[in-house]
């Protein structure tokens, strides 16, 4: 049991930084193994630690696959990764896996849908959950009032989360799959958000969506996988929002670089919406060149 919960704080781990591929292979295989496992007689107390295995390879599985844009499977492996953890009695694992289902919901614009997942999940856990969890969950609430177009919402709930993440207790104890979330990751967000907003408005959005990227791109380097490439991406849109286009150009540049190093769909989907900025009659030269390392590495 210790290993087989190693292997799959290590397959989270890999999920997090953009595997996909073999990785997801490897998850997927390595849950059937845990299925197969639970079909024998287990005592409770292991069965109980199968279940809680379970659950977290299934929602590694669910990310992954919906990294790769197999939504309909990811969906699959969200709904058996949240069985999972009401079987193995984590509630608070339950309330992550709420969380994940609400991001893919956003992703496929369902702010509605989403927002009633995330409310499920804080009720779950409102007297359980950590200052971590309970700020990532907030952050989530945030996005999908963002997308409501509900600016007081958005700015409530991410107040929110910024007061549970300042209140955290260094001796407190959470499990290690919530640990990821600090103030980078909340500034990375928060800033996701407003960039969001900043498409209709940049006037109002754009300046403060680029001071929280930059702050995550602080924080965080090229360990973090697929948040810093999106931290890079998000930051590029920024610049070409307010009409700076030397410094658009250099983080489109730098975007593109951590991109190619990486297999993820969910980068790749979002460098595509950074094309259109470099489209056009009379655009400079270094626009035009990293146009053509986008198409490239779309087109690989």
């Amino acid at each position: 049991m210790d290993e087989l919960e190693a292997i799959a704080r290590a397959f989270r781990q890999w999920g997090r930084a953009g595997g996909g591929g073999l990785c997801r292979k490897a998850v997927v295989g390595q849950l059937a193994e845990v299925a197969a496992a639970l079909d024998e007689h287990q005592v409770p107390a292991i069965e109980r630690r199968l279940y809680t295995v379970m659950a977290e390879l299934a929602g590694t599985a669910a990310s992954m696959s919906w990294d790769i844009g197999q939504q309909r499977r990811a969906q699959d492996y969200y709904r058996l990764a949240l069985r999972a953890a009401h079987a193995g009695g984590d509630t608070l694992f339950g309330a992550n896996v709420l969380a994940g289902m609400a991001r893919q919901m956003l992703y496929q614009d369902r702010p509605h849908d989403a927002l009633e997942l995330v409310r499920l999940a804080q009720d779950g856990v409102r007297r359980t959950a950590g200052s971590r969890l309970r700020a990532m969950l907030h952050t989530r609430e945030a996005w999908a009032l963002a997308s409501m177009d509900r600016p007081s919402g958005f700015r409530r709930a991410t107040a929110q989360a910024a007061d549970a993440l300042s209140s955290a207790d260094r001796h407190e104890t959470e499990p290690y799959w919530i640990g990821y979330f600090n103030d980078a990751e909340l500034a990375g967000v928060t800033g996701g958000r407003l960039l969001e907003m900043a498409r209709s408005q940049p006037r109002t959005y754009a300046d403060q969506a680029a001071d929280h990227i930059r702050t995550a791109l602080e924080q965080r380097g090229p360990e973090a996988g697929r948040s810093h490439a999106l931290d890079w991406i998000g930051l590029a849109e920024c610049a070409f929002l307010l009409g700076d286009t030397q410094s658009a150009t250099e983080y489109s540049r730098r975007a593109v670089d951590v991109a190619s190093r990486l297999r993820s769909g969910r980068v790749r989907v979002q460098l595509a919406q950074l094309y259109p900025y470099t489209v056009g009659d009379g655009v400079p030269r270094a626009v035009a060149d990293v146009r053509g390392s986008i198409r490239s590495l779309l087109t690989a």
